[in-house]
C-alpha cells in the first residue's frame, strides 16, 4: 500500500524499500524471513527484545524549548534536552535512514474518540516492531488511510547508537521527544514498549489543554451500561480485572475521560505473561494461542513450541501484545459512557490496607496523587521486606505535566459526573509479604462486583482508624474477617506498628503536593499516631 503522505514530504530521504501499512500476516512473514522471531505452537510470534526487557527511564529526554520550558514538570523523569543536542540527533537519524535497506511504516491513530485522536506515523527498522505498534495503536480504515496526514512521527532505529557528547544522552541508548518538531526518536533498544509509552506521553501532554483527563487505567462497561475505570501500577491486576467476561472491555491500559466518553488510546492490549494460566486468566491466556499475538521474552520448548509462562530466566517482565478484539466482548468503538465507578488498585505488600474502601472525592485525589503500591522482598538484591512505591497518578513516568494538573482534572471529572471512588487492595492479607498470603482473586472480584452493581453502597461501613476511609463491615458472600486487616493478623501489635509505618510513608511522600492541593485534600491524609 502506498503512503498518502510520502516520507520525502516529511524531509526524510532514503533509498530503502518502504513497506507501508502492511497487515498482520505480511508483517509476521517479514519478521520470520528476517530472523526477528519464531512461531510458537498455535501461531503467536515469539520475539526477544535483547538486553532491554523494559523501558529505559534514565535514557528518556524531552526537548526544552519555548513550548515546553514552562509546561513540563522537569526532573528525574522528564529530563531536559537542549535544542542543539536534539538537532544533532535528528540530523544523524536522517543520515542513518538514508542507508537503510528496508523500512516499515505504519500510519495509526492515538486515541479512539475522533475529536481527540492524533495521527501518528511510526517508522521502524524491524518488522516485528511495526507489527507491535500496529497492534497496540488504533488502526485506521482503508478510507482513513487514503486521507492520512501524519502529525507526530516516531522513528525507531535499534541499530543507532547515541553519542553522549554530541546528543546529550547518558549512554548510547536514547528516547528523545520534541513537542515542537512533533518527533520521537528511539535508538539502541529493541524493547517495543518505548513506542507505546511514547504515544501515551504525547496524549498526556496534549489532552489536558483540551479539558480531557488522560489516564493510565483500564476500563470496561457493565450490562447496565455503566463504565468503570481501573487505575493501577504493574502487578496490581489492572489488565486481569478489566478482562471480565461479564463486562464489555473498552481497554486495558490507556484512556481519556472527555465530557462525553471514556475512550481507549489504543487498539490492542499489552499484558504481563508471567505465571499466566488458563484457570486464573482465561481470556488473556486464550490470546497466547492465536495468530497475530506477539510474545516477548517468554521461554519456548524448541521441539513442541509450547510456552512456559513460569520461566523467568530472561525476565519477569514477559509480555504479550494482541489486538483488543482477541478478548471476548470488547467495545466496538473502544469507548463507553463517562465513569460511574473509579477503582484505584494497589498491591499492598505490608498487608495493612483492606480489600476495598470507599473514598470521598478529596480522598480519591489524595490516593490518586499518591499512586501507591509495594515491591515485595526478593524482587531486587537487598530488598528483604516490603518497600512502598509511590508513582504519581499511577503513571509518573508517562506524565509530562505537573501531577496537580492531572489530579485537579480527575477531581473535576468526579464532581461533574458523580462517580463513586474505591480503593482496592489486591496485595496481602493476614500479614505482610512472607507471612501473610495474597488476597484471593475471588474475594476481589466479589467485592468489585458489589461495588459496580451498587449493592456495596447499601451495607454498613466503618471508618478506618489509620486511613480515615470507609470500609464495609460485612458483605454477602465474603468472610467478614478479611474485611478487617487487623483481624487477619495473628500479632495485632505488629499490625499496628506496620500500619503506622505505612501511614508515615504516605505522609512523607505527599509533602511535595501539599501546596498544590486544597485543604480538603490535605485533610484526606491518613493519621499518624
Amino acid at each position: 500500500m502506498s503512503l498518502n503522505t510520502p516520507l520525502a514530504a516529511q524531509g526524510i530521504e532514503t533509498g530503502a524499500k518502504i513497506h507501508a501499512n502492511l497487515g498482520t500476516a505480511a508483517l509476521v512473514e517479514q519478521a520470520l524471513a528476517r530472523g526477528e522471531g519464531r512461531l510458537a505452537a498455535h501461531g503467536p510470534l515469539v520475539v526477544d527484545t535483547g538486553r532491554f526487557t523494559g523501558r529505559s527511564v534514565k535514557d528518556k529526554f524531552v526537548v526544552k524549548d519555548a513550548i515546553t520550558a514552562d509546561t513540563i514538570n522537569w526532573g528525574k523523569i522528564n529530563q531536559p534536552m537542549s535544542e542543539e543536542h536534539f538537532a544533532n540527533l535528528k540530523a544523524d537519524f536522517m543520515e542513518a535512514l538514508k542507508s537503510q535497506d528496508e523500512l516499515y511504516v505504519a500510519d495509526l491513530f492515538g486515541g479512539s474518540q475522533p475529536e481527540y485522536r492524533v495521527n501518528v506515523r511510526v517508522i521502524n527498522q524491524m518488522a516485528w516492531h511495526n507489527l507491535f505498534i500496529r497492534t497496540l495503536l488504533v488502526r485506521p480504515t482503508a478510507e482513513e488511510l487514503a486521507d492520512f496526514v501524519p502529525e507526530y512521527t516516531i522513528i525507531n532505529l535499534p541499530s543507532f547508537k547515541a553519542d553522549p557528547a554530541r546528543h546529550g544522552s547518558v549512554s548510547d541508548t536514547i528516547i528523545a521527544v520534541s513537542f515542537s518538531e512533533k518527533l520521537i526518536l528511539i535508538a539502541n533498544t529493541e524493547y517495543s514498549g518505548e513506542m507505546k509509552k511514547g504515544v501515551f506521553g504525547l496524549l498526556n501532554y496534549l489532552l489536558p489543554e483540551q479539558g480531557v483527563m488522560p489516564m493510565h487505567c483500564s476500563a470496561n462497561v457493565g450490562a447496565d451500561g455503566k463504565t468503570a475505570i481501573f487505575f493501577g501500577l504493574s502487578g496490581t491486576g489492572k489488565t486481569t480485572l478489566s478482562a471480565d467476561a461479564s463486562r464489555t472491555l473498552i481497554g486495558d491500559d490507556e484512556h481519556g475521560w472527555s465530557d462525553s466518553a471514556v475512550f481507549n488510546f489504543e487498539g490492542g492490549c499489552y499484558a504481563k505473561m508471567i505465571d499466566l494460566s488458563a484457570e486464573g486468566e482465561p481470556e488473556i491466556y486464550a490470546t497466547t494461542k492465536m495468530f497475530g499475538t506477539i510474545l516477548e521474552n517468554v521461554a519456548m520448548d524448541e521441539e513442541t513450541r509450547e510456552i512456559d509462562f513460569t520461566d523467568t530466566s530472561k525476565t519477569e517482565n514477559t509480555r504479550g501484545a494482541y489486538p483488543i478484539e482477541f478478548i471476548p466482548n470488547t467495545s466496538e468503538k473502544n469507548l463507553g459512557p463517562v465513569p460511574s465507578n473509579v477503582i484505584m488498585l494497589t498491591a499492598d505488600a505490608f498487608g495493612v490496607l483492606p480489600p476495598i474502601a470507599r473514598l470521598t472525592p478529596d480522598q480519591a485525589m489524595y490516593y490518586f496523587l499518591s499512586g501507591y503500591t509495594a515491591k515485595v522482598a526478593g524482587t531486587e538484591i537487598g530488598v528483604t521486606e516490603p518497600q512502598a512505591t509511590f508513582s504519581t497518578c499511577f503513571g509518573a513516568p508517562f506524565m509530562p505535566r505537573h501531577p496537580s494538573v492531572y489530579g485537579n482534572l480527575l477531581k473535576e471529572r468526579i464532581a461533574q459526573g458523580g462517580a463513586q471512588c474505591w480503593l482496592v487492595n489486591t496485595g496481602w492479607t493476614g500479614g505482610q509479604y512472607g507471612t501473610g498470603s495474597r488476597m484471593p482473586i475471588k474475594v476481589t472480584r466479589a467485592l468489585l462486583n458489589a461495588a459496580l452493581d451498587g449493592s456495596l453502597n447499601n451495607v454498613e461501613f466503618r471508618k478506618d482508624a489509620n486511613f480515615g476511609f470507609e470500609v464495609p463491615v460485612a458483605v454477602p458472600g465474603v468472610d467478614s474477617t478479611i474485611l478487617d486487616p487487623r483481624a487477619t493478623w495473628a500479632d495485632k501489635e505488629e499490625f499496628d506498628r506496620t500500619a503506622q509505618k505505612l501511614v508515615q510513608l504516605f505522609v512523607d511522600n505527599f509533602a511535595v503536593f501539599e501546596e498544590h492541593v486544597d485543604e480538603g485534600v490535605r485533610q484526606a491524609a491518613p493519621t499518624s499516631a
